[in-house]
Order: structure tokens, then sequence, then C-alpha cells
């Protein structure tokens, strides 16, 4: 499988302590995939390997693909076994899977055209695709009090949100013009509970936002993070609890066989 080496972006042991959410909230994406003894299934992203460790409970076997550094290493570490270091727009198999899993990854890559069409290079005839990623509307209100504090100190316009939240139609035409029948698309929003961000909404920026603040002058970005966090509680705390304003897309999509 190609591997891309770059620099490592995500702390694995904050993530996991403060960020375990993400992957205790992928029980019904498992549930979708359904994983058989025997199966062969790429995770797509598979951050710290914790959903990866539970597909394999269920018989499958599993490889792991991450574009970061210190992920490849913890879920490795966690699996015992190899993770690829590899971009999920380009990546290659060197055998074809039976499934391609994905949770809470496939936004944050931009170009989801090249990613359909190497997940669907990856995968065996009448294989299947299944994901959860942020849909649209993910984290509107975050970003709408990030984005008002920057405007507060005239900085709005620099600010570049990296992340891909399509609207389900969107996606499944995406997937349906790169071969897949698609079985199941689904746009619901989730209020996630931030209780492991003492700080909640400055927290999650500070872990997941790195990107929307990278022109600020770094002096500056506490303050910027803190009047975000400040003009986000009337939305988002909410008796003493910080939330985040998620929107999930979940789909199931298969390989048309005569494609191949």
């Amino acid at each position: 499988m190609s591997q891309k080496l770059k620099q490592s972006k995500w702390d694995a042991g904050r993530y996991d302590a403060q960020f375990g959410y993400v992957s205790r909230l992928a029980g019904g994406v498992i549930e979708l995939l359904d994983p058989q003894p025997g199966e062969t299934v790429l995770d797509l992203g598979c951050g710290t390997g914790e959903l990866a460790e539970e597909i394999r409970a269920r018989g499958a076997e599993v490889v792991l693909v991450d574009s970061d550094p210190e992920m490849v290493v913890a879920a490795s570490r966690r699996l015992q076994q190899s993770a690829v270091l590899a971009d999920g727009h380009d990546f290659k198999v060197d055998e074809p899977v039976d499934a391609v899993f994905s949770n809470a990854a496939l936004h944050w890559m931009t170009r989801p055209a090249e990613v359909v069409r190497s997940v669907r290079a990856a995968l065996k005839p009448g294989g299947r695709f299944v994901a959860e990623m942020g849909g649209a509307n993910n984290v509107a209100a975050v970003i709408g009090a990030l984005r008002r504090a920057l405007a507060e100190r005239g900085l709005a316009e620099g600010m570049r949100v990296p992340w891909y939240f399509p609207e389900p139609a969107e996606y499944g035409a995406l997937l349906e013009a790169n071969g897949f029948r698609v079985s199941l698309v689904e746009h619901f929003p989730r209020l996630t509970d931030l209780d492991d961000c003492p700080e909640g909404v400055v927290d999650w920026l500070r872990m997941f936002g790195g990107a929307l603040i990278e022109h600020v002058p770094e002096a500056d970005r506490p303050e910027v993070l803190r009047r975000a966090g400040e003009l986000a509680a009337p939305e988002l705390l909410r008796d003493g609890r910080w939330y985040a304003d998620y929107w999930r897309l979940r789909f199931v999509a298969v390989v048309e066989e005569s494609g191949r």
C-alpha cells in the first residue's frame, strides 16, 4: 500500500481522553457494516484504532489506514499490527477488501471524488463502503462563533474551513457516479455532550480547529478562542454542560458488480 509521510497534527492521547465520544457514538455504523468472520475490512482514517479493534473482535481481519503519523503509531500499538500511513485521496491496497469502513474521517478529505474512486478501487466486486462523516450544517454554531470572534479583530476573511460537509443528495450522487449502488443515506442532528472538555467549545477548537486560526498571530490565538467560547455559550452551554452541534451523514454503498 502506498505511504506518504507528513508531520503529525494530532495528539492521540488527548484525542482518546477528551474526544472518546467520536468512537462511542459510532456503534450504529458498525452495525450497518456488520463485519463477518473471514472478511477483510479496511478502516479508512482509523485514528487510534478503537473501532478497528471492535471490528476485529467480530472476526474480521482489519487493515488500518490513517494519514497522521501519531494516529498510525497509536493504532498499531492498540491492535498489535502495523497500520499504514497513507492519504485517503489516493491510497492503494495490495489485495481488494470486502469492505471499507470510515468514521469521522471523510470530512477531512476535501477532494471527495478522489477518495470515492480510491475506495472503489480497493473493494472486491460487490464490496461495501460504510461510513459516517460530518454532513451539511455540522458544527455550524461553533464555526459561526469563531467567525464572529475573528471579525471583532478584522480577521474573519482569512479563516479557512478545512472540512467537507456535504448534503446527502450530493454525496449519494457522487457515489453513484463512481460505480456504487447506494442503499442507505441518513442525515441527522446529533447534539453531542463535550463532557470530557472542561472548556467546552474552546477545547474542541484546540483539538480540531487549528486550520481555522492558522492565519491568526500565535500570541492572539488564546484570546480569540476564549472569545469564541464566550460567543458560543448562549447556544451551546446548557445547564452548565457544553455541547457541539454535530450533523452526521451516514451511508451504505455497494460496488456494482457489473461495473468491475
